[in-house]
């Protein structure tokens, strides 16, 4: 198999990111990192730290000149980043050294390749905010429709109680609506970097926190008031709220695996995987990628945390720790909302096996709601030992509870035992999620 899955031919519909994997290559991060410097460059002519002639040239030169990736390998790896390299390969081609000399003008690597990952990470947030809509429209469709469709709800994998399919649908979706929510303040995070060598911006000029503030504003990000080279809170901020999300979607791959496994089928996805061997076989493959991909992300944003541990003012092996786990994470929260799409959007509920399950118990999920009634006319734990002895007697004779009930206590609604009407507040939350997804989108 490849290195990643990102980056492979045969593998990259499976863990298809849409647009977001562009945004990881070599060439998009140089063309941000030269887009800051001609941005860098204006400002600090407005300023007057630069010439405005040099300026110019240097904005311009960031539009028009092409450099390849491979071209500054060697440097690279020298140097440990790849600013130096590009910064040279900028100057050179601009063949105008009387203006090339005031490229990168009192800033360090850090503040052009941090500053470039936010520019990023800014169409990340944009591109995830799409995905997410597309998913809880989906979402809010079929918890409408299926607010009343009755279903068993499960806990420790054991039938519990009545519920709806809708309200299942909503408790997938109500974790995405937060996180779609929660976008405007994850934006907060996308700062401007530029404070120089050692973070005390020494050699941007007398007001580095006027050209700081200037930058900000050129690139449309937020100016910290500070340097943050060493503080990765906005960077994990953001890679957090991306993990929220792609987390939610796993929940949701681990309960589609298990209503499609085979005795069950309550759930028909829309797109399922064949066996190579076994014709029969349809595989909840969607499914299996999310929880995949949940699972990558937790161990991807571990690590991104223990790397928020930078010593002093900078600290190359933390830094590294960044790059090589940062693009991963983003591209697979980017699969998840993908697979999500597709499964919110094509998935529906089997609402024959759904009743099947639940006739199949003989009224015990019944069992909470039948001490609750016997609690009207005695003591409740007397309504529920009563209760407890009728299930076992249930499930020794294998007689349904309904009739040991009846038998035992005649005078039971007749109606008492239809689980379409026993799933309390389940549809009203079906209803209300679909709402409140209506207003947002």
């Amino acid at each position: 198999m490849p290195a990643t899955p990102f980056d492979s031919a045969h593998l990259t519909q499976l863990f298809a990111t849409g647009d977001t994997a562009r945004l990881f290559s070599d060439t998009a991060e140089i063309r941000a990192m030269m887009m800051i410097e001609g941005a860098l460059a204006q400002v600090q002519a407005a300023h007057g730290v630069i010439p405005e002639t040099a300026a110019k040239a240097i904005h311009r030169a960031g539009l028009e000149i092409q450099i390849d990736p491979s071209g500054l390998a060697e440097a690279t790896g020298q140097n440990g980043v790849s600013t130096p390299a590009l910064v040279a390969a900028f100057r050179k081609e601009m063949q105008a050294p009387e203006h090339a000399q005031y490229l990168h003008w009192g800033a360090t690597s850090q503040d052009i390749q941090d500053t470039a990952l936010m520019l990023r990470l800014r169409q990340v947030i944009a591109q995830q905010e799409t995905r997410l809509k597309a998913i809880l429209g989906g979402l809010a469709s079929l918890a409408e429709e299926h607010a009343d469709t009755p279903m068993a709800a499960r806990t420790y994998g054991q039938h519990a109680t009545p519920s709806s399919f809708g309200a299942q649908v909503a408790q997938w979706g109500h974790p995405l609506l937060r996180a779609l929510n929660d976008a405007a303040s994850v934006r907060e995070n996308l700062w401007v970097s530029l404070s120089g060598a050692a973070g005390t911006g020494s050699a941007l000029g007398p007001d580095p926190a006027a050209i700081r503030a200037g930058l900000a504003e050129k690139l449309a990000l937020s100016d910290p008031g500070r340097s943050w080279h060493t503080d990765r809170a906005p960077v994990l901020a953001i890679l957090g709220w991306l993990v929220q999300m792609t987390l939610a979607t796993g929940k949701m791959g681990e309960d589609l695996i298990l209503a499609t496994q085979s005795g069950i089928g309550e759930v028909i996805l829309g797109g399922t995987g064949a066996s190579s061997t076994m014709p029969q076989k349809q595989n909840p493959v969607g499914p299996s990628a999310l929880v995949a991909l949940g699972h990558h992300v937790q161990g991807l944003f571990a690590t991104l945390q223990g790397a928020a541990l930078h010593r002093q003012q900078r600290d190359g092996a933390a830094w590294f720790t960044e790059w090589l786990t940062l693009p991963q994470l983003v591209l697979s929260s980017a699969a998840a909302l993908t697979h999500a799409e597709t499964l919110a959007t094509s998935l529906r509920p089997n609402p024959a096996a759904m009743q099947t399950t639940l006739d199949s118990t003989g009224g015990l999920l019944m069992a909470e709601a039948l001490t609750f009634e016997l609690a009207k006319t005695i003591p409740r734990p007397d309504a529920q030992a009563s209760v407890k002895t009728l299930c076992a007697q249930a499930r020794d004779t294998g007689t349904p509870l309904a009739d040991i009930a009846r038998a035992a206590h005649p005078d039971l609604p007749g109606d008492f035992f239809d689980t379409a009407r026993s799933m309390g507040a389940a549809p009203s939350e079906a209803r209300t999620f679909a709402a409140a997804v209506r207003a947002v989108i």
